[in-house]
């Protein structure tokens, strides 16, 4: 079965950095976007990041532009948000999501797989 886990999640003060991995299983992503969602308590999901199949295009949210990061490696069939200068208000639950079409969206709806979510916590 297709599996999406995220890791590098954690603890950081704020303007610290982290790198977020998400390892992909049960089948290859190599021809498929990909993106990173995060959900605060209380709040909905929101769009972080997305790449398309080759890296060749890239989408962020307004939020993290600047700061974070997206990329891929296909033939590790991996997905990685490097997120550098972190606020407080980055605290969240982040989720690497899959399609599986070439294109990407920065609504939820898009995306057919998910992980489970890793903790990113940046204390002020």
């Amino acid at each position: 079965q297709v599996q999406l886990v995220e890791s590098g999640g954690g603890l950081v003060q704020a303007g610290g950095s982290l790198r977020l991995s998400c390892a992909a299983s049960g089948r290859t992503f190599s021809s498929n976007a990909m993106g990173w969602f995060r959900q605060a308590p209380g709040k909905e999901r929101e769009f972080v990041a997305a790449i398309s199949w080759s890296g060749g295009s890239i989408l962020y949210s307004e939020s993290v532009k600047g700061r974070f990061t997206i990329s891929r490696d296909n033939a590790k069939n991996m997905v990685y948000l490097q997120m550098n200068d972190l606020k407080p208000e980055d605290t969240a639950v982040y989720y690497c999501a899959g399609t599986r079409g070439i294109y990407y969206y920065s609504s939820a709806g898009g995306y057919d797989y998910w992980g489970q979510g890793t903790q990113v916590t940046v204390s002020s």
